[in-house]
């Protein structure tokens, strides 16, 4: 395969995947402004920290009300990571390598798109419900489902799969560093019902609210690390999603040998190190400190899966270039 197509289908998955994290994240926070009124600005400023794009947020927005938050997020043509840009983009990546996905998927995500340009020439953010995130997340789901339904397992399907878990890896984690950062801001309601509350929005933000208390009858700081950061079985938790990355590395023919591909060396060195983790020893070193890290260690698996494999263009592409400013923000800064 050559690697323009490989590297269009991944940024395809990975586009789709986070359309629907921002569609689910924006959901779950207008649900929770239902359940505290009086949340205002302390409910929607953490979805633009867990973005990390919290400058750009600024120099755009005056502050971090409803308004500026939803609209920011969603029909934001000049952010690169709205559910606008980020659905735009998944489709002009599949534009360009339909021969290599079914028709089916392409349907699927061209639906999508037009159905989010839509809604987005119809006015603000303010003016869409809690069904237009929901539709959003539907949308995903199914071209998901039609992708792994339709596609040989292949290259192509491999680097979809790679996309899709390193996205909802990376979403998973700055859900739970914002949930917990903001936790902390307010030691006065650990261990009352909002904080209960807050926890289990982390928990429907990661579509884990069911299965988690299907396995934890109580909600507790290390249980929480345990589901959403060490769980091997559930499909969002951060090692499962870098377990399938590993499967899907090994499984594709590389330019180079494993014994010298980086993006495998650097994936095999970070499963191995989640799997050495404990819930308390995460907890111990400091929540943040902990998905801090692995932040960076999903981004510089990125960048060598980049060099590895899609690095035959001269200077990197936009999606690319937000990569590394995403990384270069997290060596470089703390919250």
């Amino acid at each position: 395969m050559l690697s323009r197509v490989a590297d269009s289908i991944y940024w395809m998955a990975r586009y789709v995947e986070r359309a629907e994290n921002l569609a689910r994240f924006v959901e779950v926070a207008m649900n929770f402004s239902l359940d505290q009124p009086d949340s205002g600005v302390e409910q929607w400023e953490p979805l633009i920290r867990a973005t990390g794009d919290d400058d750009e947020f600024l120099e755009a927005c005056s502050d971090f009300s409803e308004a500026n938050v939803r609209q920011f997020l969603t029909f934001d043509g000049d952010y690169h990571s709205s559910i606008l840009t980020s659905v735009t983009n998944a489709r002009e990546n599949a534009r360009t390598v339909r021969e290599a996905i079914s028709s089916e998927a392409w349907e699927q995500l061209n639906a999508l798109y037009h159905f989010v340009r839509t809604a987005a020439g119809a006015g603000s953010a303010m003016s869409v419900d809690a069904t237009f995130y929901d539709a959003v997340v539907q949308y995903c789901y199914h071209f998901t489902g039609i992708l792994d339904a339709t596609m040989t397992r292949g290259t192509g399907w491999n680097f979809a799969n790679i996309g899709r878990h390193l996205e909802r890896a990376d979403k998973t984690s700055r859900i739970l560093d914002v949930k917990y950062f903001t936790l902390l801001r307010h030691v006065s309601d650990v261990d009352t019902p909002i904080d209960d509350l807050l926890w289990s929005t982390v928990l429907r933000s990661a579509c884990g609210f069911e299965m988690y208390r299907k396995r934890f009858h109580s909600v507790t700081v290390e249980r929480i690390a345990d589901f959403l950061i060490l769980e091997d079985e559930f499909p969002r938790a951060i090692r499962y999603c870098i377990r399938q990355v590993q499967n899907s590395l090994l499984t594709i023919a590389a330019p180079v040998e494993p014994e010298v591909n980086s993006a495998i060396l650097q994936t095999n060195e970070m499963l191995d190190d989640l799997n050495g983790l404990s819930p308390r020893a995460i907890i111990q070193r400091g929540m943040h400190e902990a998905i801090d890290s692995l932040q960076s260690r999903m981004n510089q698996v990125a960048l060598a899966i980049h060099d590895t494999y899609f690095a035959h263009r001269t200077f990197p592409g936009p999606q690319m270039q937000s990569l590394m400013q995403s990384q270069t923000q997290l060596q470089s800064a703390g919250r």
